[in-house]
């Protein structure tokens, strides 16, 4: 979480995706190249005010394959405004 704003009842959450952890063998063969351009997704309200997550998903490139890596975020669950783990409930 990099900064919370809240301006007239609705709050700006700005989260940024950290690096990977060199001591994590998985992922010790990628290299940070930069973040995609930044999403917003309105969240559930938070004591009756707007909620609004604004995400800066980071990239990496493989240093042995070549090719861009990335985590899959995919929350938000086909044909609902909900993420999946609550849809499923």
């Amino acid at each position: 979480m990099t900064t919370i704003n809240r301006q007239e009842g609705v709050f700006h959450i700005h989260l940024t995706e950290k690096n990977t952890d060199d001591r994590d063998s998985e992922r010790k063969n990628l290299l940070s190249k930069g973040f995609f351009a930044p999403i917003t997704v309105q969240d559930f309200p938070l004591r009756g005010q707007k909620v609004f997550l604004h995400i800066k998903r980071r990239r990496w490139l493989n240093t042995q394959t070549g090719k861009v890596v990335y985590r899959d975020w995919a929350e938000v669950s086909k044909g609902t405004r909900m993420t999946s783990e609550f849809a499923n409930f």
